[in-house]
């Protein structure tokens, strides 16, 4: 009962009549909300400390304490959190302060019980409506591409990501820096159950030990230096839907145990809150590293490679998907030309051959990359191959290990494949393990 009453709304009644807090509870509770109670500014304080809630009723008189204070306090503690003054007659003007200082509406009391209801539903479902939005505006910024293939080894890994879409079984896609593991995540999110919740994603990464336990699992205002505000954690935004743990390969090791409990027990703590917590979260992780091969080097847990990869799927790279190629690079110039209002509309016999002959090191996202430069440059209706940019890497004579070329050749053609299979400049710094100024100097010397 009170695992699906947390799924309606976590409620918070601040007010110091005892016999107000014990009809306002009622009547929440009947309507499947989770209702803890508070008489005063600390006691308040405390629960807020120890749990998270989405909504407070709060009296503006309490006894010795200051309302507008206590919403003040509550402000930087749960940002979240709408806030509901309720007040007298006599002091309206009161709330209308209130309101002016973050207050998301107020209640007159006497109130009637459909009054009461009314108020949280609206307030909840504003809550509610703010968390998806956040999320949705995150997945607008990276927009999904169509997977439609007609690459046999792709259409199989599509069909078998349909199949098990519907279960709650953990995933864990494999493949090249590129391939598209993100976007097949997006995919099996929305074809799943959970597809009304929220898919939140962790750049794995992108973020210290520190960092990442705070990011995932949330801290209370004042865990360590500079946390002014308590925050919920991407695990509690993905509550009833999914996680999407990106590059899990360089998750930290020290912080792996509490992922693992996390993911074998769906129990969690947030940093400098002793307080257990649950969420109903499905989880999906991608990485383009040898896991197995991590783990005989002792820098990933076996336990937990075994909790994540429950079903596996492998991406191929775009250079065995031949017949998506030219199918991918219209679509990209369709797209691009459309959001930046270019001329171009189709590719040239040259162009479409240079495609489909070079080797795509980073694979589909090197593609786009390629196509949204071309769209941008090109001032005619046909994108040519000097458009693309490939000519200076033909397939036939990409550097070898091994062969007649100096170190000076080797090290562009290297910087200039990790630089096209990455999202950012400070991503292919870390993969070519330099620092992002060493990186901007051999981009100018080589004239990348």
């Amino acid at each position: 009962m009170e695992q699906s009453a947390a799924k309606n709304g976590r409620i918070l009644l601040v007010d110091d009549e005892s016999a107000i807090l014990r009809t306002f509870r009622y009547c929440l509770e009947d309507q499947g909300y989770s209702v803890a109670t508070a008489s005063n500014a600390a006691q308040a304080d405390s629960l807020l400390q120890r749990q998270v809630f989405d909504l407070c009723l709060l009296d503006l008189r309490l006894g010795e304490d200051n309302g507008l204070e206590v919403l003040a306090q509550m402000r930087l503690q749960a940002p979240w959190m709408r806030v509901v003054i309720v007040t007298a007659h006599s002091a309206i003007d009161s709330a209308v302060d209130a309101m002016q200082a973050g207050a998301a509406d107020y209640l007159v009391k006497p109130c009637s019980p459909d009054q009461l209801r009314m108020a949280a539903a609206k307030q909840l479902e504003i809550r509610q409506l703010a968390a998806r939005l956040e999320i949705l505006e995150g997945q607008a910024r990276n927009p999904c591409d169509d997977l439609d293939s007609h690459s046999p080894a792709m259409m199989a890994v599509l069909e078998t990501a349909r199949q098990v879409a519907g279960t709650d079984a953990n995933m864990l896609l494999l493949g090249e820096s590129g391939t598209g593991k993100g976007e097949l995540a997006r995919a099996i999110h929305g074809w799943s159950r959970r597809a009304k919740k929220s898919l939140v994603t962790i750049n794995c990464p992108s973020l210290t030990a520190e960092l990442m336990e705070s990011e995932l699992f949330g801290h209370s205002r004042g865990a360590f230096t500079g946390a002014s505000e308590s925050t919920l954690g991407r695990v509690n935004q993905a509550d009833g839907g999914s996680l999407f743990l990106d590059e899990i390969g360089d998750f930290p090791l020290s912080l792996q145990p509490k992922l693992l409990r996390f993911i074998q027990d769906k129990e969690y703590e947030r940093v400098g809150d002793p307080v257990t917590r649950r969420a109903d979260v499905r989880i999906l992780a991608a990485t383009n590293l040898d896991l197995a091969d991590m783990v005989r080097k002792g820098r990933f847990r076996e336990d937990l490679l075994y909790r994540l990869n429950v079903i596996t799927l492998k991406l191929p790279p775009l250079r065995e998907r031949a017949d998506d190629v030219m199918v991918l690079a219209r679509r990209f110039l369709a797209r691009f030309v459309k959001e930046y209002v270019r001329p171009a509309r189709h590719f040239s016999e040259d162009a479409g051959h240079a495609l489909l002959d070079y080797r795509w090191p980073g694979n589909i996202r090197e593609l786009r990359n390629v196509i949204e430069r071309a769209s941008i440059i090109c001032a005619q209706p046909q994108v040519d191959l000097s458009h693309l940019g490939l000519s200076a890497q033909p397939t036939s004579n990409a550097p070898r290990i091994g062969a007649e070329l100096s170190l000076e050749t080797l090290e562009k053609a290297h910087i200039n494949a990790v630089l096209a299979s990455s999202e950012t400049l400070d991503q292919a710094a870390r993969t070519l393990g330099i620092d992002a100024s060493t990186l901007y100097r051999k981009r100018k010397q080589y004239r990348l």
